[in-house]
C-alpha cells in the first residue's frame, strides 16, 4: 500500500516500524529477559486448565508435535467453542485483519494509506452482505456460530497480546456472529468472478475489435479435458454461443474501475495467469488397497500467517479433521469419520457490468471512514437496482456509471450451511444436502467415502443469460437481465463414474453439449495442469498414496513442451543467447531450483507475455495459451508499434531477458539458476513491505514450480517470487483414514516469535506431509490444556 500525495505525515508503515525499533532497542538494552517477556505476554497458554465461561462441558485441547489441535469434547457446541478458542490463540491478528478488511476498516489502524482499500470495500459492500447472511442461516449453523463467537471471546479474555496489536497500539474489538461470514465474502471476491476480466475485454474490444478478444485472451483449446466427460452429462442439445457485444466505455470511467483492481491487488485478491488449484479421486478400482484416494491442493495467495490452520474437532457427532480457516466455525477441507472432500475454483461467470442509462434510479448511503491520526473521511456510495456503482463517486460525472452485479453480494447467502454440513456428511446424500445451501464462490467438489464410492459436484448460484454470454459490460436498461439460476439438481455431477476418475484443475468443466452456459470460452485455466495430472494417474494400473504425493509434487513442464519447437528456431541476437538456445535444447522441462533453462524459460516467456502492451496501453500480462497462439499464427500482437513479426519479437525478446538477468544476477551465466530469484514470498499482510519490520514477518526460500505445472509456483511478473502455490496439501486415504497425510505451506502459529509459526515450511517445499490422523501415537511430542465452564 503506497501513502496518498499531499501530505508529509510519515506512512503508518513508517511510524509502526519506528515504534518496533524503539521497543527492540529498549528490549535489547533490557536483555533476555525482555525478549522472554513479549514472548510471555504474546504466546497462548498450551497445557494445563484453564476456567472458558461458555462452555457446557469439559474439552481437552491436544497440540501436537506441530502445534496442531486435536480437541475432544461431549458436545459439538463445545468443540466448536475450542475451534474459536485456538484459533484467536494463535491468529488473533489474522482473524481481527481479514474482518477488518471485510468491514473496510484498516485506515482505522493503518492510516490514510489504506484508504483507498478501504473506499474498494465499502463501495462493494462486502460487510453488508455478510449481515444479510446471518438470519437466512439454519438453526445447527447458528448455533455453531454461536459457540465459535464465545469461544473466541473466552480466548480473547485470556490477555495475550499479538505483536502486531503491540506495534499498531490497539485492541481488538469482541469477536461477533457476523465476523465468521465475513471473510468468507472476501474469499468469493478472490475465487468467484470475472469483473476484472470484463473491465480488460472493455479495453480489447475498444482497440482491438471484438476478434481481439481470442487474441488477448486464447479462448479453451477444442479437444481439451474437460471436468466431466460427454457420457457423464444427461442427453441433451448443446447450446448455442452467444457473441459478446463490445460497449462503449470512456477512457475514465475505464481508470475509475482500474483504481478497484489496484486496490483489491494491493489486498492480494487478484487474477493472475496461472493461478489455480487441483484436485482429484479415483475408484477403489485403480488404487492398490481397494478404496477411494482423494487429493486437494489449494492454489492461493502464500501470505504470513497462512490463511490455513490445521485442525481435529471431535464433538459429538462432529468427527472432522483438515484444513480450516481462523474465523470460520467448520473444517473447510478434509475429512470426517466416513466422508472426504476437496475443493478447487470452478469460476463460472456470476459477475456482470451493467452500463446505467441516464435516469436510472440510484439510492445512496453515506460511509465514515475513521483514519489513523486524520480526520474522517465521508464516502458517498450509490446503488443502482444491478448493485453498487463501482465506478467510482460522480460516475455520472464521468460517463456511464457501471454497477456490479454478483450472487455473493445479493441477501441471503447460505454457504455456511453447505461448510457445516459436509463436515456431519456421512453418504453422498447428506454430503448433496449440504452442497444444496451453496451459494458463492462456486467450487469443484471431490468426494470419497470408506464405503468405496467417489462423486463430483459443482455447486453454487449460476447465473442464467440468454442470448449474451457476460464477457463484456452491457446495457442496463433491462435488455440483458440474468433468468434465474442454474437449478441445482441440473448443476455439473457424476456420482461414482464409470471410469472412477475425476480430475479439476480450474480447466472447463463441461463439453459444449451441457446445456446451460457456465462462462465465456475464455473463462477456464489453460489445461496444461489437467492434462498432466491425467497423464501421471493414468500410468500406472493401481495408484497409492506415494503415486498421489509425486502427482502433487510434478514439476514437469507442459508449457515448455508445447513452446520448445518455436522457441527453439529463434535466430540468436549475440552469443549469450546462443549459449541459451543450447542450454534450452538440453532442458527435460523440469522446473527444479537449481535449473538454469529454468530460469532461462521462465524469463523469456514472462517478455513474451507482455506483447500486448503497445496494443492496449496498459500492463497486461498474457496467459501462455494466447502467447502460444500468436506465435504460431504470426499473430498480430507480435508486432511492436505496428512493425516486425513474430520471429524478430522472439529474437528480441530472448535478448530483453538476459539483459535483465544479467542485471540480477551479474554476468556469470554458469550461477544463473532458478532458484536464485524464484523464492516463495510468504509475506505479512500488513508488514511485508515495511522494510523495518519485514524481515521478522516475512519468509522466503527456493521453491521448484512454473507455470502451469502440477505444483503450481508461477513467477510473479517482473519479480520471479512465488507469491500463490498449493497453500494447503491432502492425501486421504479411505482405506484407513488414519494414514491420511496434510500439510500446510508455513505453521500453525501467527506470531513470528512462536516455534510453531513456520516450521512446516521446509517440508511444504521438500514435498514433505503431517499425519493427518486422530490417533494420539501419531501426533508426536504433546501439550494437553483442559478447558473447563
Amino acid at each position: 500500500m503506497n501513502s496518498t500525495q499531499g501530505t508529509r505525515r510519515p506512512s503508518w508503515g513508517k511510524r509502526a516500524a519506528l515504534g518496533l525499533l524503539v521497543t527492540l532497542g529498549l528490549l535489547g538494552a533490557a536483555g533476555a529477559g525482555g525478549y522472554a517477556w513479549l514472548r510471555a505476554t504474546s504466546e497462548p497458554r498450551t497445557a494445563g486448565t484453564l476456567q472458558a465461561p461458555g462452555l457446557g462441558g469439559p474439552v481437552q485441547i491436544t497440540r501436537d508435535a506441530w502445534g496442531v489441535p486435536h480437541i475432544r469434547a461431549q458436545r459439538d457446541e463445545d468443540a466448536v467453542f475450542a475451534l474459536g478458542f485456538v484459533h484467536w490463540q494463535d491468529r488473533a491478528w489474522q482473524m481481527d485483519f481479514q474482518r477488518r478488511v471485510a468491514q473496510g476498516r484498516l485506515a482505522e489502524v493503518l492510516g490514510e494509506a489504506a484508504l483507498p482499500q478501504d473506499k474498494f470495500l465499502r463501495t462493494w459492500g462486502f460487510q453488508r452482505a455478510a449481515l444479510s447472511a446471518l438470519p437466512a442461516l439454519e438453526d445447527r449453523s447458528r448455533r455453531l456460530i454461536r459457540a465459535y463467537t464465545a469461544g473466541v471471546n473466552a480466548a480473547q479474555a485470556q490477555g495475550k497480546v499479538a505483536p502486531e496489536f503491540r506495534i499498531l497500539g490497539y485492541t481488538p474489538e469482541p469477536w461477533q456472529d457476523v465476523d465468521s461470514l465475513s471473510w468468507s465474502k472476501l474469499m468469493a471476491f478472490d475465487l468467484g468472478g470475472n469483473y476484472d476480466e470484463e473491465v480488460l475485454n472493455a479495453r480489447v474490444a475498444q482497440r482491438l475489435g471484438e476478434g481481439g478478444l481470442d487474441q488477448v485472451t486464447a479462448p479453451y483449446p477444442a479437444g481439451a479435458p474437460t471436468i466431466l466427460s460427454e457420457d457423464e452429462l444427461p442427453a441433451r442439445t448443446g447450446r448455442t454461443a452467444a457473441a459478446p457485444t463490445a460497449p462503449v466505455l470512456p477512457e475514465s470511467t475505464l481508470a475509475e474501475l482500474r483504481a478497484h483492481l489496484a486496490a483489491a491487488r494491493a489486498l492480494g485478491l487478484q487474477a493472475v495467469p496461472g493461478k489455480g488449484s487441483n484436485n482429484w479421486v479415483v475408484s477403489g478400482r485403480r488404487t492398490v488397497s481397494g478404496k477411494p484416494l482423494l487429493a486437494d491442493d489449494p492454489h492461493l495467495a502464500l501470505t504470513a500467517p497462512m490463511l490455513w490452520y490445521l485442525a481435529d474437532i471431535q464433538g459429538g457427532a462432529l468427527k472432522s479433521i483438515g484444513a480450516s480457516i481462523p474465523g470460520l466455525p467448520a473444517i473447510v477441507i478434509g475429512r470426517n469419520d466416513r466422508v472426504a472432500w476437496g475443493v478447487t475454483n470452478v469460476n463460472p461467470d456470476v459477475q456482470d457490468l451493467y452500463l446505467e442509462p441516464e435516469g436510472a434510479p440510484l439510492r445512496s448511503r453515506t460511509e465514515t471512514i475513521q483514519v489513523k491520526g486524520q480526520p474522517a473521511v465521508t464516502l458517498t456510495v450509490r446503488e443502482s437496482a444491478h448493485g453498487p456503482v463501482i465506478s467510482g463517486a460522480g460516475a455520472e460525472d464521468l460517463g456511464p456509471r457501471v454497477a456490479l452485479k454478483w450472487t455473493a453480494l445479493q441477501p441471503r447467502d447460505t454457504t455456511m450451511d453447505a461448510f457445516v454440513g459436509l463436515n456431519y456428511a456421512q453418504n453422498w446424500s447428506d454430503f448433496t444436502r449440504a452442497l444444496s445451501r451453496y451459494v458463492a464462490p462456486s467450487q469443484s467438489f471431490v468426494y470419497a467415502d470408506v464405503d468405496g464410492n467417489t462423486g463430483y459436484y459443482a455447486p453454487g448460484r449460476v447465473p442464467i443469460r440468454a442470448g449474451w454470454d457476460g464477457s463484456l459490460p452491457v446495457p442496463g436498461d433491462g435488455t440483458r437481465e440474468w433468468q434465474g439460476f442454474i437449478p441445482f439438481a441440473q448443476l455439473p455431477h457424476v456420482y461414482n463414474p464409470a471410469d472412477g476418475l475425476v480430475v479439476t484443475a480450474n480447466n472447463q468443466v463441461v463439453p459444449q453439449t451441457y446445456p446451460f452456459n457456465l462462462g465465456n470460452p475464455r473463462n477456464w485455466a489453460e489445461p496444461y495442469r489437467a492434462e498432466r495430472i491425467t497423464q501421471l494417474l493414468s500410468a500406472k494400473p493401481r495408484l497409492s498414496v506415494a503415486d498421489f504425493q509425486a502427482a502433487q509434487l510434478d514439476t514437469q513442464s507442459l508449457v515448455w513442451r508445447d513452446f520448445r519447437t518455436l522457441l527453439l528456431a529463434t535466430a540468436p541476437g549475440s552469443d549469450d543467447a546462443r549459449r541459451a538456445l543450447a542450454d534450452l535444447r538440453a532442458w527435460d522441462g523440469q522446473m527444479t531450483v537449481d535449473s538454469r533453462p529454468a530460469l532461462l524459460f521462465e524469463a523469456w516467456l514472462m517478455g513474451l507475455q507482455e506483447m500486448a502492451r503497445d496494443e492496449l496501453g496498459n500492463d497486461t500480462v498474457m496467459n501462455s495459451l494466447s502467447v502460444l497462439r500468436q506465435l504460431q499464427g504470426g499473430g498480430e500482437l507480435c508486432a511492436v508499434q505496428g512493425r516486425g513479426d513474430c520471429a524478430a519479437l522472439l529474437t528480441r525478446s530472448l535478448d530483453a531477458a538476459l539483459a535483465d538477468l544479467r542485471t540480477r544476477l551479474g554476468d556469470d551465466m554458469i550461477r544463473w539458476t532458478y532458484g536464485r530469484l524464484h523464492q516463495v514470498a510468504s509475506n505479512h499482510r500488513a508488514f511485508g513491505k515495511v522494510g523495518a519490520l519485514a524481515w521478522l514477518f516475512n519468509h522466503a526460500a527456493p521453491t521448484p514450480g512454473g507455470t502451469n505445472t502440477v505444483n503450481v509456483a508461477r513467477p510473479e511478473h517482473g519479480t520471479f517470487r512465488q507469491t500463490h502455490g498449493a497453500s494447503y496439501r491432502q492425501i486421504v486415504d479411505l482405506s484407513e483414514p488414519d494414514r491420511s497425510l496434510y500439510i500446510g505451506s508455513l505453521g500453525q502459529a501467527g506470531s513470528p516469535l512462536a516455534p510453531h509459526a513456520a516450521d512446516q515450511m521446509n517440508r511444504w517445499i521438500a514435498g514433505e506431509y503431517l499425519p493427518m490422523s486422530t490417533r494420539p501415537a501419531d501426533w508426536g511430542k504433546t501439550r494437553l490444556l483442559t478447558l473447563k465452564p
